[in-house]
């Protein structure tokens, strides 16, 4: 006696279950605080970093504060500066290696 498997097609199951809705994905966050979360972190551990300015000059010290447009750089034998944002290239910590 042989017996056969009948299957309805994919097309009669999605007949039945009717038309599907389709999710979608949320906006991502217009801000992740990741900036905010890197600066309080380097102010309490008071870790020493190199900022590097739009024009390539490097400035060294620790920073004691920021806000939305600029960071305080304290610094050693050197008067403190305050950094407007735009002007910064990049900073990274003082102890690491640059490549």
């Amino acid at each position: 006696m042989n017996r056969k498997l009948i299957r309805p097609s994919l097309t009669d199951i999605r007949d039945q279950m009717g038309p599907r809705q389709q999710r979608k994905k949320p906006a991502p966050p217009d801000q992740t605080n990741a900036e905010n979360f890197y600066y309080v972190k380097q102010m309490q551990a008071k870790t020493p970093m190199v900022i590097v300015l739009q024009d390539g000059e490097q400035i060294h010290g620790v920073i004691e504060w920021y806000d939305q447009t600029c960071i305080k750089v304290n610094r050693v034998n050197e008067p403190n500066l305050l950094i407007y944002k735009p002007g910064i290239k990049y900073l990274y910590k003082a102890n690491e290696k640059k490549n």
